[in-house]
């Protein structure tokens, strides 16, 4: 997939955009570091994501990231898929459905493809829902799909 970047424009270039996909980001390297931090954020230290030594035997072969820190990256590769202009915010709405398929191991690379499915109108703007698929370099599974609710207001 080679990355790219959708701009909408307005709430008719976001009704326009209905169906496609928005972009790829960038792929980023998950670190330890990182799975520390989120675990020190979340106070979610399982050892599956905190303890190398211990992970080490188990099928993945070392820890693993959360998969809400899979998913917590989404605010960072969203601004490389997609750009939005003649809108005064967006915000997030919600979710309607989040799996996590396979995991990501420290050290992978791991990457966002992002659909916008379906555009509503609401008061002031409109409601998107978008599909993201985080998937892991080399992995034959993502690591995450997630429908994300964003309303856009004008």
């Amino acid at each position: 997939m080679v990355r790219r970047m959708k701009t909408i424009t307005g709430l008719e270039g976001l009704r326009e955009a209905e169906g496609e996909t928005l972009g790829t980001s960038d792929w980023h390297e998950v670190t330890q570091d990182d799975i520390n931090a989120f675990a020190d954020v979340t106070g979610d230290h399982q050892w599956i994501h905190v303890d190398p030594e211990r992970a080490k035997d188990t099928p993945f072969g070392g820890t693993i990231a959360h998969g809400y820190f899979t998913l917590s990256l989404a605010p960072r590769f969203t601004e490389q898929v997609m750009k939005l202009d003649g809108f005064a915010m967006a915000i997030n709405y919600g979710l309607n459905k989040v799996r996590f398929p396979s995991p990501v191991p420290v050290g992978a690379k791991v990457r966002l493809g992002a659909k916008l499915l379906s555009v509503e109108d609401v008061t002031g703007g409109a409601q998107g829902t978008v599909e993201m698929t985080f998937e892991v370099e080399g992995a034959a599974k993502p690591s995450c799909v997630a429908e994300v609710i964003f309303r856009y207001y004008v």
